[in-house]
């Protein structure tokens, strides 16, 4: 996914928010706007690759962090004069919609017992409005109707349930409390000491968000108990310059309430839109928003540095898990195992009496089956080599499976690791190494073998010999020397074994190569850390 798609369904992204505006409308400094533009795109490109404990947690607080960025911030930062959002939330039943209708003295937005629904969320503003609202990345999410009864400088938004058996809803709902310059919490009298007003007003206080409280259908003769128990409420939870607005029960009805009982609310809005008080409460919000950005940004950094431990430690346990596989597969060319099986039969096919490879060597009538028979051997000495290899890449893959396996099967590996060969080839380049060896030996003995088997069955003889296979070892000696033939038979052997272990430890190899990657980078949380402090001169 591109790192400026919205990471959840149906939200778009602010790119190009606002980029044809007025250049005369007040914006926010630009030192600030492109500290929070810098932080939203550090977060977009934050990713949890390792299925961590808590990971599922991580990629939704990166997703509601978007969101208040892409939301709230970033839009209230390019347009500052826009009017503030004030957002009607509450539980099921609590009567939002009723009294957002009430205040506009119209029904804009449903209202009824078919609720929970899934329905757009409502927006009402002041006509005059409309131009500083053109553009906001909610806009295209929300119906939106322009109302004169809705003071100049405040948007009403009729948001979804809260508690809503919709996800969909719920989620909106979240959403639009994140956009919002005021929450206006509404409840009832019955449900005030249920646990989600409380944790909706606990979240708006830890932000820093300026917050009212509607207490719908409070019976006429417990208003003054439920107030003062609702302001204790209030105090115990720190919230007691919180407004609070108390609306009487008037009874089963349909339609809007009395004037009478929403107009404390209105009078509220009316004063709340004044030039000074609405940008006082944006400013108090923004201030509260840009402090909550820091501890939920130090909560994505340490996510992610979770992520680089593991990645460390993911390297070091792929490291001890391979460590004995490598061995016992270098292990088997001094063991004699890959010589067994077919190189022994092709040799003892050709060294019997009368055999190519059992002729005297100095007969020059015997080259062309001595050559013949070479070649024979040296075939089934490549194909040893290549299974031997394939089975030590296949060994190496399957301890890694087998170990991290599960933690890996969201990165994507490299077929191969850099420079790693593939078993064919390899075979190939030890068996070509084996003539290299040969060649640039200063020993009278090499020269003679090589006169003799020409440089391609030497190569094989000391191939073979290097694999365990006794007759060529004792062939080779007799024709070189028994030092010189220990010699270059050790070292070609060794050359195959740390081949073999080169093959065990690619499949560690396809590990690191898959796991470097930015957000498993030593400085990935770093760069996070980075992006938060440069806000801490607004906050």
């Amino acid at each position: 996914m591109d790192a400026a798609t919205r990471p959840t369904s149906g939200w778009g992204t602010v790119a190009d928010t606002f980029a044809d505006r007025d250049p005369g409308r007040p914006v926010a400094k630009a030192s600030l706007l492109d500290a929070v533009t810098d932080l939203r795109a550090a977060v977009a490109e934050t990713r949890f690759p390792l299925p961590l404990d808590g990971v599922a947690r991580a990629r939704r607080q990166r997703a509601e962090l978007l969101d208040q960025l892409d939301d709230h911030l970033l839009p209230r930062l390019r347009e500052l004069s826009a009017p503030g959002l004030v957002v009607v939330a509450g539980s099921t039943g609590a009567g939002k919609s009723t009294l957002v209708n009430s205040l506009v003295r119209e029904e804009v937005s449903q209202a009824g017992v078919l609720r929970p629904t899934t329905r757009r969320p409502m927006l009402v503003h002041h006509p005059a409005d409309a131009e500083l609202l053109a553009g906001h990345p909610l806009l295209a999410h929300m119906d939106a109707v322009a109302r004169d009864a809705v003071p100049r400088g405040v948007a009403l938004v009729d948001a979804p349930d809260l508690d809503s058996l919709l996800e969909e809803n719920r989620e909106t709902a979240r959403r639009l409390l994140d956009a919002a310059d005021l929450w206006l919490f509404c409840t009832t009298a019955a449900r005030y000491g249920d646990a989600l007003p409380w944790q909706v007003l606990d979240l708006a206080a830890e932000r820093g968000a300026a917050m009212a409280m509607v207490l719908n259908r409070v019976p006429r003769d417990a208003v003054i108990a439920v107030r003062s128990d609702l302001l204790a409420r209030l105090g115990e939870h720190g919230l007691s310059t919180v407004p609070l607005f108390l609306v009487p029960d008037v009874g089963p009805h349909e339609g809007l309430l009395p004037e009478s009982s929403i107009a404390p609310v209105r009078r509220w809005l009316t004063v709340l839109a004044g030039a000074d008080r609405a940008q006082g409460v944006i400013a108090r919000t923004q201030r509260g928003a840009l402090a909550a950005l820091r501890p939920r940004v130090d909560g994505l950094a340490d996510a992610v540095q979770a992520q680089v431990d593991a990645r460390e430690a993911l390297e070091a346990e792929v490291g001890v898990l391979l460590a004995g596989p490598a061995e016992r597969a270098a292990a088997e060319v001094a063991q004699g195992a890959v010589a067994r099986g077919p190189v022994r039969g092709a040799w003892a096919a050709h060294a019997g009496r009368g055999g190519a490879l059992g002729t005297a060597w100095t007969s020059r009538r015997a080259g062309e089956a001595r050559a013949s028979a070479l070649r024979a051997v040296g075939e089934e000495v490549l194909g040893a080599a290549r299974v031997a290899l394939a089975a030590a890449r296949r060994a190496g893959e399957t301890a890694v499976a087998a170990g991290v396996g599960d933690r890996l099967a969201a990165v994507e590996l490299p077929d191969l690791a850099p420079g790693v060969a593939e078993p064919d080839a390899d075979a190939q380049a030890w068996l070509d190494g084996a003539a290299s060896r040969l060649r640039g030996a200063d020993h009278r003995g090499v020269a003679r073998l090589l006169r003799q088997a020409g440089e391609t069955g030497a190569a094989v003889v000391l191939a073979a010999a290097a694999l365990g296979l006794g007759a060529s070892r004792v062939l080779l000696e007799r024709a070189i020397g028994g030092e010189a033939a220990r010699a270059l038979a050790d070292a070609t052997a060794a050359d195959l074994s740390e081949r073999m272990r080169a093959e065990v430890l690619a499949a560690g190899a396809r590990v690191r190569a898959g796991l470097d990657q930015p957000d498993l980078a030593p400085d990935a949380a770093s760069r996070l850390r980075l992006r938060r402090a440069v806000l801490k001169e607004w906050t």
